[in-house]
C-alpha cells in the first residue's frame, strides 16, 4: 500500500489535496485518520490511501506505527524559502545533524531515488507544458520525519502565494501520482548527492538531463558533521543499490574535503567529482 499524505496545517498541501480529489479516482473509504476522511483509489493497479494529517508533516514521525509497512510514502506539502522564490521541489527526509524539525537526530528516512527523479522529471514537463514561471529543483535530505520506509516530499513554494496557486498545485499532484503509478523497485543504480547549495542546481540538472537518479543529497553546510557512519546509514536507507557517490567539487569548503574524501574510503564508496 502506498501513502499520500497532506496535512490540514499546510495551505499548499489543501491546495495541492483539492487538485488530487479532483484528477483522480479517489473516493472516502468511510474511516478516518486523526479526524480526517481516509480516501482510497487504485492507480496502474497500486492501492493508494489519501490520507489528512491535523498536524504538520515534518512531525509524522508515528506513520508507520500507524500505516505498518507502506511500500511507499509521498508527502505533498509546501515548501518555504527567505527568497520566496517560485519553486517545485523534491526530497527525501531525514536528519543529517540535529533533528531541528520533526525526526530524529542522525536519521534519514528511506531514499526512493527512481520514485523522485520520475516526480523531479514531471514537475519539469509539467511545469513547461502548463507554461508556470516556477523552478524545478532537488532539495537536499533535511527535516523529520525519519521514518523506516521508503518517503519522499513534493513540494510546491516558495510562499503564500504560490500555496494558493491551483495550476501549481494541479503540477504537483501529477507529479506525485506519475511518481505513485510508476513506483517499483528500481533495477537501477542510484548515486549519493555530497555538496553544493540547499538546492544543487548541478544534480538537478544531471538528473533531469540523464537517467542519473539521486538517493540522499548531503549539502556543503552538513558535510561538517557527515561522517562514515552516517554515509554508510545514507547508502543502507536508499531503495535503489548505490554504486557511487558524485561530488559537487567546488561546493565543498576546501577544509572539509580531507575528512569527507577519508569517510568515502572507509566506507568503500567510489566518487566522481563534478
Amino acid at each position: 500500500m502506498i501513502l499520500l499524505a497532506a496535512s490540514l496545517k499546510d495551505v499548499a498541501s489543501l491546495t495541492i489535496t483539492r487538485q488530487v480529489l479532483e484528477h483522480y479516482p479517489f473516493k472516502p473509504t468511510g474511516q478516518t485518520f486523526q479526524g480526517n476522511p481516509i480516501y482510497a483509489a487504485v492507480v496502474n493497479g497500486k492501492e493508494v490511501n489519501l490520507i489528512i494529517l491535523s498536524e504538520e508533516t515534518v512531525n509524522a514521525q508515528y506513520l508507520t506505527g500507524s500505516f505498518p509497512n507502506p511500500s511507499l510514502i509521498v508527502f505533498i506539502s509546501r515548501h518555504s524559502s527567505t527568497s520566496g522564490k517560485p519553486t517545485l521541489s523534491v526530497h527525501t527526509p531525514g536528519n543529517l545533524g540535529a533533528a531541528e524539525f520533526g525526526g530524529l537526530p542522525r536519521h534519514v528516512s528511506v531514499a526512493p531515488a527512481a520514485a523522485m527523479h520520475d516526480a523531479l522529471k514531471a514537475l519539469s514537463y509539467f511545469k513547461d507544458g502548463m507554461k508556470l514561471e516556477y523552478e524545478v529543483s532537488y532539495e537536499c535530505t533535511h527535516h523529520g520525519p525519519s521514518l523506516n520506509a521508503p518517503a519522499m516530499f513534493v513540494e510546491l513554494g516558495s510562499s503564500p502565494q504560490q500555496w494558493r496557486d491551483p495550476r501549481a498545485a494541479e503540477a504537483v499532484a501529477h507529479a506525485a501520482m506519475l511518481a505513485i503509478g510508476k513506483f517499483g523497485v528500481s533495477e537501477k543504480k542510484a548515486v549519493l548527492g555530497i555538496g553544493g547549495t540547499h538546492y544543487n542546481e548541478r544534480f538537478t540538472r544531471m538528473a533531469l538531463d540523464s537517467e542519473t537518479i539521486f538517493g540522499h543529497i548531503i549539502p556543503k553546510y552538513a558535510v561538517p558533521v557527515v561522517d562514515a557512519a552516517m554515509l554508510r546509514q545514507c547508502l543502507e536507507k536508499t531503495l535503489e543499490p548505490v554504486d557511487a557517490a558524485v561530488l559537487d567539487w567546488k561546493g565543498i569548503k576546501s577544509a572539509d574535503k580531507p575528512q569527507l574524501l577519508a569517510a568515502l574510503q572507509e566506507i568503500g564508496l567510489p566518487y566522481k567529482k563534478i
